[in-house]
Parts: structure tokens; sequence; C-alpha cells
């Protein structure tokens, strides 16, 4: 990485942590986001978890939606996601679903459990055989194929 791109990093992560700073005094949770796309057009999320009563409202998956709103597209690929913190499982595989290309991080998962701040039981959730926490399970089902039949049947679907 080149001197520009390692001040471009530091910049946008400087942003992020600022938006989670301020986001606080906002009753929102101390997380920020932010979005850069290869053109340079930056989308700006914090987490909205207590203020919008909705879980999935992590910083990132906030910026990650604004900026596929704001694009009019869900493939973000050639984008960077600059995060105050490290993604916990939800955001790095909303990151992977959007096709971001690059994410960066200031605090680690450690310094968000110092916190409060503790996803080490998703994240062995995800590593581990161990489902006791939430059971996941197939239940047999006869047209279960039956959204995906339709799915190839359906000449206009656009692929994803």
């Amino acid at each position: 990485m080149g001197r520009m791109d390692e001040d471009a990093v530091r910049r946008h992560l400087e942003r992020a942590v600022e938006l989670a700073t301020a986001n606080v005094a906002e009753g929102g949770g101390p997380f920020g986001a932010v979005v850069v796309m290869p053109d340079g057009t930056i989308f700006e999320g914090t987490n909205r978890v207590t203020r919008d009563n909705d879980p999935t409202a992590h910083a990132e998956v906030v910026a990650i939606r604004r900026a596929a709103a704001g694009t009019r597209d869900f493939d973000l690929h050639g984008a960077a996601l600059y995060t105050s913190c490290e993604p916990c499982p939800l955001c790095l595989s909303a990151a992977l679903w959007a096709r971001i290309s690059a994410v960066y991080f200031a605090a680690d998962r450690h310094d968000a459990a110092a916190a409060g701040f503790d996803d080490a039981e998703f994240y062995e959730y995800f590593d581990g055989d161990d489902r006791s926490r939430m059971p996941v399970a197939r239940s047999e089902l006869a047209q279960r194929t039956a959204p995906f039949d339709a799915w190839a049947a359906f000449t206009a679907r656009v692929e994803y």
C-alpha cells in the first residue's frame, strides 16, 4: 500500500471513528462506518440498533444499505468499507454479499469486548459445532425446492 493509500485509509478510518463517537451522544451505539466507492463517492453509517429497534442496523450494514440505495446497485464491487471497529460476523457477511472489495478497521474485537460489546460467542458459534445456543435444523418438506424452481423458470430474474 502506497503512502497516498495509507493516508486515505487513515482519513476514512478517522471519519468512521468520528461518526461512532458522535453517535454515542445521539443515543446510538459507538460504531461508525464509511463505504467509499471506486469513483470516490462516500456513504456513511452509524449504529442504529437501539434507536431503530433493529438488531441488524449495525453501522457497516447501514453504510452498505445507503451505498446500495445511493448507487442503485446491490453489487458494490470495487468499494472499500472503513469501520471504527472490527466487523462482527453479521457485518462481514453483509460486506461479502455486497461484494465489498476491501475492509479496514480501527479498534478490534478485543477493544469492543472491553467496552461491553463482546461478539466472541458469535465467532465461536460459526467456528464450532455447538448449536445449543440457537439450534438450526432442516425439516423435511416436499415442496422445499419450489421457490428455486420458480426462480429457475423466471426469465426476468436479476442474478446476484
